[in-house]
């Protein structure tokens, strides 16, 4: 039988809920979502659009300076990312067809091992 692994805390209180930081793609660029991660604290990497920016340039001085965006950060982003959608050309993976954590977590393991001899 499968035993559950007790994982122990470290410090005392809740653990912590928000991430550190973000990095999104440019649907997410829009003013709502970047004031929402600046109030609760969370950096973030969005790199802005082509016509925002244009839009920006041409208020001048009005327009404000430009976002903060982390070009090294956003390259992990995008490798995390191929990572996954690899992953998910693997249908019980993608699907997820198997219902249990432990499964679900053999099937991912399977599929990145195969992923990983394939390349």
């Amino acid at each position: 039988m499968l035993e559950k692994i007790r994982v122990p805390r470290l410090g005392a209180g809740r653990p912590r809920k928000r991430p550190e930081s973000v990095a999104a793609d440019k649907a997410y660029r829009n003013g709502p979502c970047r004031e929402y991660l600046r109030r609760r604290g969370i950096r973030h990497t969005i790199p802005e659009k082509a016509d925002s920016r244009a839009a920006r340039l041409r208020k001048g001085s009005r327009g404000g300076r430009p976002p903060g965006f982390d070009e090294d950060r956003y390259k992990k982003r995008n490798t995390v990312e191929r990572a996954v959608n690899r992953l998910k050309n693997f249908r019980a993976v993608a699907t997820w067809y198997d219902k249990g954590g432990y499964v679900f977590l053999g099937t991912v393991s399977a599929a990145a091992v195969i992923v990983w001899l394939r390349s």
